[in-house]
């Protein structure tokens, strides 16, 4: 009698293999769009905002500032949470900040107040800081060291996608309607003002409604998938206690952590002063609405470079190609410094082309070889984004004394570190010994 066969049960979800590195690739690089959507969004609103509540220049900039700042003050605790959830559990919580920030846009829209509007902005910019802090290691993780800058720099160019689409969004459904002026207003009885001011904030309710349900449903998404955890790599895995002093003890992420402050510092610097100076009458002479078209090419040229430059990272020296690029952007500069018209111009847009590469770059040099350290050099990194807020601040400061033009030598020796990062300063890494 043939022996009956041992029924087998159905796998469960739970007892499913993770999905390939590959696949999982595709999944978290969605994030990156999606936060890159999100930061991008804010240069439409600080307009909205500023026309709205009749704020000074100042003023509308506490978006900016309540933004970048949020990554310094948070991203040590962000680490502290990612170390005790581990990378994917770290990425939906990061999700779920995000959208409970972006769900506080209604009732600040409803209150019509602009520290309930920066309120909600903090929090959104915690979940999002919570992200840059799980999801950039991850990346640079799942998969050989030797390509972490490519995956790292392909899931950039990505985050690049986002910040090209939605000025377009955010211009279509938050300023649809022409923006009345200060005189505008004031010509209009008081019932009507306060009735169109009341309207103007509203006007960001359905918009944020949309990413808040947008960003759970991500944050479902991730969870339901079994993304690979890299626990060798993260605190989990190991049981003793670490400072961030541990970290910072290997010098290629002390060197990489002020990488990613001058890179970002130079890199916004760059992009804030570029209506002014393409405005001014011996560079390009054109109005500010014609001048935003070459800063969306500035921005474009970022993503082109990262789609490219994930290539060649995959066949060249990261560490060679991201000095060569920063000496590219030092020589660039000195082009635009030193000439005016076309040549001034050209130079200064394509800048956008050779910071591709850097951001993914640095940070992806920073971890290497960190171990059970990965996600404290982590924090360090994304808390020294806060370099977008310092420099253009300076160079501001700068440019006030001796000119725009002329205030570019700052962002000049911000890529000149970069140069030395890349020459000398990564090499620590490849002798470091994982944390322990």
């Amino acid at each position: 009698m043939p022996a009956t066969p041992t029924p087998v049960p159905p796998l469960s979800a739970a007892a499913a293999p993770p999905i390939t590195p590959r696949a999982a690739l595709a999944v978290v690089t969605s994030i990156f769009f999606m936060w890159g959507f999100l930061t991008c969004l804010n240069d439409i609103l600080i307009p909205h905002l500023k026309a709205v509540f009749e704020l000074n220049y100042a003023r509308a900039m506490l978006v900016q500032f309540t933004f970048f700042g949020t990554y310094f003050l948070m991203s040590l605790p962000a680490g502290r949470l990612v170390a005790r959830l581990g990378y994917k559990q770290g990425i939906v919580a990061g999700l779920v900040i995000a959208g409970i920030g972006a769900l506080g846009f209604w009732p600040a829209a409803a209150l019509r107040e602009y520290p309930a509007f920066l309120a909600a902005l903090f929090v959104l910019a915690t979940g999002i800081t919570v992200l840059q802090v799980a999801a950039n290691p991850y990346v640079a993780l799942l998969g050989p060291e030797r390509t972490s800058s490519s995956r790292l720099t392909l899931a950039q160019a990505l985050n690049s996608l986002g910040t090209a689409i939605a000025p377009i969004f955010g211009g279509l459904l938050i300023l649809g309607n022409t923006v009345k002026g200060a005189d505008d207003i004031a010509a209009l009885p008081l019932a009507e003002q306060a009735a169109y001011r009341a309207a103007e904030a509203q006007s960001v309710q359905g918009p944020y409604l949309g990413l808040a349900v947008a960003l759970f449903l991500l944050a479902l998404f991730v969870f339901l998938f079994r993304l690979p955890t890299l626990s060798e790599s993260s605190e989990r895995a190991d049981h003793a206690r670490h400072t961030y002093a541990d970290a910072l003890r290997h010098r290629h992420l002390l060197l990489g952590v002020l990488g990613i402050f001058f890179y970002v510092g130079a890199e916004v610097s760059i992009g804030s002063f570029l209506v002014n100076y393409l405005s001014m009458p011996d560079i390009g002479g054109f109005s500010e609405q014609e001048a935003t078209g070459y800063v969306s090419a500035y921005w474009t040229m970022a993503m082109i470079g990262r789609f490219a430059g994930s290539a060649l990272l995959a066949r060249f020296s990261p560490s060679r190609l991201l000095a060569i690029f920063a000496l590219v952007n030092v020589g660039l500069l000195a082009l635009t410094m030193t000439n005016t018209g076309g040549t001034a111009l050209y130079s200064v847009v394509a800048i956008g082309l050779f910071n591709s590469i850097m951001f993914p770059t640095i940070f992806a040099l920073g971890i290497e070889r960190l171990g059970p350290l990965t996600n404290k050099g982590s924090s360090l990194l994304i808390m020294a984004i806060v370099g977008g807020a310092v420099v253009p601040y300076l160079q501001g400061q700068l440019a006030d004394r001796i000119g725009v033009q002329a205030s570019f030598i700052l962002p000049l020796l911000c890529y000149g570190y970069i140069i030395f990062y890349g020459m000398v300063g990564a090499r620590a890494a490849s002798g470091s010994s994982q944390g322990g």
